[in-house]
């Protein structure tokens, strides 16, 4: 009896690469190639926590070649915002969570561009855009911060 031949599985890896724009700010757009998944997401997390620890202090992550994000890409998104959140101490918890709750705050420090449209359901149906803008559009995201 022949030996079943295994499907091969081609998986992507992501990549990462950075650049700065000069709005208002300096603006740093991490620019995320490929998926952010549980295999992924350490990686997009230990490059953007070096990124802002080697003083970046506005975030953009551009996911336009980004194919899919999972609840693990989304949680390293959460976890940049509170990041930043310490870093730059614009309001206090609780002052946070009535903004939020009022649907009044919107993270000056972290925003989000090209989202699929797969990635941006999943962007809604989690809450993030609450809190986090998303843009269509590279330039005016950076106008924005």
């Amino acid at each position: 009896m022949p030996n079943p031949k295994r499907k091969k599985e081609n998986f992507r890896a992501m990549d990462i690469t950075a650049s700065t724009a000069h709005g208002r700010v300096p603006v740093t757009i991490i620019h995320i190639q490929g998926s952010i998944d549980s295999s992924t997401h350490q990686t997009f997390q230990a490059v953007s926590e070096t990124i802002i620890n080697d003083g970046a202090r506005h975030l953009l992550i551009d996911l336009k070649d980004a194919y899919y994000i999972s609840s693990a890409g989304l949680r390293t998104i959460h976890i940049l915002f509170n990041k930043l959140r310490t870093i730059h101490k614009d309001v206090s918890d609780d002052e946070l969570r009535l903004q939020m709750k009022a649907g009044s705050y919107k993270s000056p420090y972290i925003k989000v561009a090209n989202l699929s449209p797969q990635a941006r359901e999943a962007f809604e149906l989690s809450g993030f855009e609450t809190y986090i803008e998303t843009f269509d559009d590279i330039d005016k995201a950076v106008a924005s911060f």
